[in-house]
């Protein structure tokens, strides 16, 4: 936990999706977006910057979401990737598998599907050969 550098999340929105808004297709963006409303369709950050999803209440996401940093009170059905912080907050529900690195649950959340800790994925892909030297 100590000495380890972690991506700060954004502390101000960039973009909102208002509770009145249906966004049919895959969404892009970068540093800090709030969802109040519908998206069929992916939710995707931009790769290598810190990034920050908010999913109030009434907002629905149907489609994979990928981010550094997620708050969820709304609904996603689809897989999900937090790949530094994820919050589940007490009416957030999620049908879809979970990779988060530090993740926080709220009574009431609800998630149908697995729950998989990034870290031990990361873990594997440093494991290193080494060539034993036959010494003849």
């Amino acid at each position: 936990m100590f000495g380890k550098k972690h991506s700060k999340p954004q502390n101000r929105i960039d973009s909102l999706i208002g509770a009145g808004t249906i966004i049919e297709g895959n969404v892009s963006f970068s540093g800090g977006m709030r969802i109040d409303g519908h998206v069929n369709g992916n939710v995707i950050a931009a790769q290598g910057k810190p990034s920050t999803l908010v999913l109030s209440e009434q907002a629905q996401v149907t489609g994979e979401v990928t981010v550094t940093h997620l708050v969820v009170n709304g609904a996603i059905s689809g897989p999900v990737s937090a790949t530094e912080y994820l919050e589940l907050q007490g009416k957030a529900r999620v049908n879809g598998d979970v990779h988060y690195k530090t993740l926080e649950i709220q009574l009431g959340a609800i998630v149908e599907g697995r729950l998989i800790h990034n870290s031990a994925v990361a873990a594997q892909d440093k494991v290193v050969a080494f060539k034993l030297n036959s010494g003849e």
